[in-house]
């Protein structure tokens, strides 16, 4: 399709209905183009699926611009979808590269898609399958630019600018390679046959090629066939001119015979001389129309404008050829040396015209017939004679082989004249083959015209199955491994450990009314502040719920959510040996509401304390902590942690707590300052000692219920742990002057016991020793940390010296021992301690159980009692056992 043969459009921007228009009305058309610019090595099936994908992926999404210059002709909607079809194709013709991202051009085409055939355009000529060889042999750039070409008839400016807009990176030598192409296609337009071109017989097409010298025709001769020695430089019917003409790369051949009408040219036989188109011999007809065979020499043939004789002149002939050569036009004048009237080269025995001289007349000359032809060869479109089996196609003919040429005039040597022929015949009728000639077959089509064929189409396509026995085989192994996966996925879908029954378990994705009434707002339990007073027992499950956000269903659904899903971000904790999963049935809501720019929600399922948090404004940051709290008491459940926020806490006490203040732990003769609390429960904020850097203050929660203080610290979890002090079987709350005494020496220790589920922490002075050279009294303590899961208890053993500002020195610590603890009362400890005027002791003391002690190692002693005072060197290290008064030996601390 030519830009000219398209009407002008407007320009401007392009619609999307405007490109869909164009695209459906020459939708075969821009198939076509994707086809042949794709690259052949696709295969045939792969491009005409790709071919039709990029032309349906070309229609744009929205508005888009239309061509800018005012002399672009095309629709400006079919030149938008054929330069996307033309990127799309150039881009599938990259070749992939490993760190290269792939484009989608160059992936399979999903749509359309095909199964269980296989598509190919119809099957052309061999014109047709030269052409697709020489185009696989150009580049993506260069096969586009043949095609813009030949297809679209568009000038060399605009395929530059068509290709530019495309993508090429160099159209200009996308271009030079479509011109080779072309070179190609101009050589030669007529076919040559093998027996007509090879044998130089009258079918034999004349081309701008070498004159074999000397030849002769290729069979032995029929009538008027001649023999004689070759002359170089003349020809005859059979001659050199129109013998040779066969191929380009044709050796000289000797000692062949030339065929029916063909002759060999002897030297002073004038009738073997005869012109081009004449056949030569004894008796031969001479001339360019080919005289009857055995009339002698100069007789003219009827119908056409020569004569044929020796020298003599055909009247209105407008040229003459060297011999084998026929000049397109009424009739040629031929002799043996006669020059041809106003031509540019002699027949016969003259000097014979070079070949290039006559290929450019006959190129000079397109627009009255074809090539010229050699020994009965006649250019088409004239009224001519013809050699033997020689058949001008569309045109009147005079045959010397008497074989009729089908909708011409002619005249048969033997088989009578054919019906409206008007010719002369002097042949023997030897009928066309092998050795009378060949028909001329069509001719050549140029490579742009080859474009149009059906072999380019991917419109008309033919269809052929797959590999059925291949085919059946992947059908095959497919829907085994389809079975073995649907097996394998029910075996580990099944619940429990996935290969058996869980009885009369449901399965684990069943709707369980309990687990979706954990998760609903108002099923949570909410109990009234009036329960508490009236009720047995006091601890977390007679709090009321508390707060102003204590309505809010949609904060509690979030938190309710989160508790039985947490997502990535949240930031959960929770203590050691609490579990975190989903709450077993609708939890009680303690506390909702707003604190510290965060909004809190607190609950209580019997077995855990649970705390969210959010963010007022956003929802990163979202918190998520876990406390066991099982078993707690009325002073268990006296306060939870609300709220962290700057290195402070904040408490929600109990409602039945009436004060609540701070005490330093480490100033025991400092009296503590009132904490506020509002509406709600929730204390002022209180400087927590577990974020603090150093020991320089340690703030506890005092609180006053109707039975007396109690003293709790923050260790870094929702319930603040109680400080007690005294027997293990009879401790009290640390509220004493001697209990904050000696608190206030061993606070600093608390360190070791953080975040690690501790529910209470009891100090104990299980000893008092004199301290060598007059050093005065020394204690041992013996602090418990007991947790809420009753398990993992750590204990503490610590020895004080007679300095108060002094603190604890640390002399074991064991972990999961029950030393020091209801269940076992007893404990041994020992330290290396230096005296004031510097000697090294080892001192031991062990609870009243007790009755000897004795240290061995590095250094040996023994000492009746509960305490031990052993002098040591610098660096000793000793064993230290215990005998308690019923005879039972019992080693330290570890």
């Amino acid at each position: 399709m030519s830009t000219q043969d398209l009407g002008p459009s407007p320009t401007g921007p392009v619609d999307v209905e405007q490109a869909e228009a164009a695209l459906v009305e020459r939708y075969p058309r821009l198939v076509r183009i994707a086809y042949l610019v794709l690259p052949p090595a696709l295969g045939r099936n792969r491009r005409v699926l790709t071919a039709h994908a990029l032309v349906q992926r070309s229609l744009p999404r929205r508005r888009v611009p239309g061509p800018r210059r005012a002399e672009d002709a095309v629709d400006p909607g079919y030149a938008y979808v054929r330069g996307e079809v033309l990127r799309q194709a150039l881009v599938a013709g990259l070749p992939l590269r490993r760190l290269a991202l792939p484009r989608r051009a160059q992936f399979p085409p999903l749509l359309p898609h095909v199964w269980g055939l296989r598509l190919f355009p119809r099957v052309g000529g061999a014109d047709e399958l030269a052409l697709d060889q020489r185009l696989s042999r150009l580049s993506g750039p260069g096969r586009a630019a043949y095609v813009l070409r030949g297809l679209e008839r568009q000038g060399d400016p605009e395929v530059l600018r068509v290709l530019a807009s495309a993508g090429v990176e160099d159209p200009a030598a996308a271009l030079a390679e479509a011109d080779a192409v072309d070179a190609v296609d101009t050589v030669d337009t007529w076919d040559v046959s093998e027996g007509g071109a090879d044998a130089g017989g009258p079918g034999a097409p004349a081309v701008d090629r070498p004159s074999v010298v000397g030849g002769q025709g290729r069979r032995g001769g029929g009538p008027g066939a001649a023999e004689g020695p070759d002359v170089p430089g003349t020809s005859g019917a059979g001659g050199p001119a129109g013998a040779g003409l066969g191929r380009a790369e044709r050796s000289e051949r000797v000692g062949e015979q030339g065929g029916p009408g063909r002759g060999g040219g002897r030297v002073g036989w004038p009738g073997g001389l005869g012109g081009a188109g004449g056949a030569g011999g004894a008796g031969g007809a001479g001339g360019a129309g080919g005289a009857e065979r055995g009339l002698g020499l100069g007789r003219s043939v009827p119908g056409t404008g020569s004569t044929a004789g020796p020298g003599r002149p055909a009247s209105g002939a407008g040229s003459g050829a060297e011999p084998g050569y026929a000049t397109p036009g009424a009739g040629a004048e031929t002799g043996p040396g006669g020059p041809a009237v106003g031509s540019k080269a002699t027949a016969g025995t003259g000097r014979p015209a070079s070949s290039a001289e006559a290929a450019a007349e006959s190129r000079r000359q397109a627009s009255g017939a074809g090539p010229a032809a050699g020994a009965g060869r006649q250019a088409p479109g004239a009224e001519t004679t013809a050699g033997p089996g020689y058949r001008a196609p569309g045109v009147g003919a005079t045959a010397g082989s008497g074989r009729p040429a089908p909708g011409t005039g002619i005249t048969a040597g033997s088989g009578g004249p054919a019906p409206g022929a008007e010719a002369t015949a002097g042949g023997a009728g030897v009928p066309g083959g092998p050795l009378g000639g060949t028909s001329p077959r069509r001719p050549r089509l140029s490579g742009a015209a080859l474009l149009e064929s059906d072999e380019f189409d991917p419109c008309a396509l033919q269809a052929r199955p797959t590999d059925l026995l291949r085919r059946r085989q992947h059908v095959r192994a497919g829907v085994t491994a389809v079975v073995a996966l649907a097996v394998c996925g029910a075996l580990l879908g099944l619940p429990g450990d996935g290969w058996g029954r869980d009885g009369a378990a449901a399965p684990s994705y069943a709707r369980n009314p309990a687990a979706e009434a954990a998760l609903d707002p108002a099923a949570v339990k909410r109990v009234g502040p009036a329960v508490w007073p009236g009720a047995t027992r006091r601890d977390f499950s007679v709090w009321p719920a508390r707060g102003d956000l204590a309505g809010d269903r949609a904060l509690l659904r979030r938190a309710l959510a989160v508790w039985a899903r947490p997502g990535g971000a949240v930031q959960s904790s929770a203590t050691p040996g609490t579990p975190v999963g989903p709450p077993m049935g609708p939890p009680q809501l303690l506390f909702a509401g707003r604190v510290d720019a965060v909004r809190v929600v607190l609950f209580h399922d019997g077995l855990r304390a649970v705390r969210y948090a959010e963010p007022v404004e956003g929802t990163a940051g979202v918190a998520l902590d876990f406390a066991r709290t099982d078993g707690a008491d009325a002073v268990g459940s006296t306060a939870l942690v609300v709220s962290r926020a700057a290195g402070n806490v904040r408490y929600l006490t109990a409602p039945w707590v009436r004060e609540t203040a701070v005490r330093n732990l480490l100033l025991p003769a400092k009296e503590p300052y009132t904490l506020a609390r509002d509406a709600h429960g929730v204390t002022d904020p209180v400087p927590s000692p577990v974020q603090a850097k150093g020991c320089a203050r340690w703030n506890t929660l005092q609180t006053r219920d109707g039975s007396g203080l109690r003293l709790f610290t923050d260790l870094g979890e929702l319930a603040p742990a109680r400080l007690l002090w005294g027997r293990p079987a009879a401790p009290a709350d640390a509220t004493g002057p001697e209990a904050r005494e000696a608190w206030a020496r061993t606070a600093c220790q608390l360190t070791t016991v953080r975040a690690h589920g501790v529910r209470s922490v009891n100090a104990w002075r299980f000893a008092r020793q004199r301290l060598p050279e007059g050093a005065g009294l020394g204690a041992w303590l013996c602090t418990r940390a007991e947790t809420w899961r009753g398990t993992g208890d750590r204990v503490l053993a610590q020895f004080l010296v007679p300095s108060p500002e002094v603190p604890a020195a640390l002399a074991a610590r064991s972990e999961g021992s029950p030393a020091c603890g209801v269940r076992d009362p007893r404990v041994l400890a020992g330290v290396l301690w230096q005296a004031p005027g510097g000697n090294r002791y080892v001192l031991a003391a062990g609870s009243p159980d007790f009755a000897s002690l004795e240290v061995s190692g590095g250094v040996e002693g023994r000492a009746d009692g509960p305490v031990l005072a052993v002098r040591a060197g610098a660096g000793a290290e000793a064993d230290l056992d215990g005998t308690l008064r019923d005879g039972t030996r019992r080693a330290a601390l570890r």
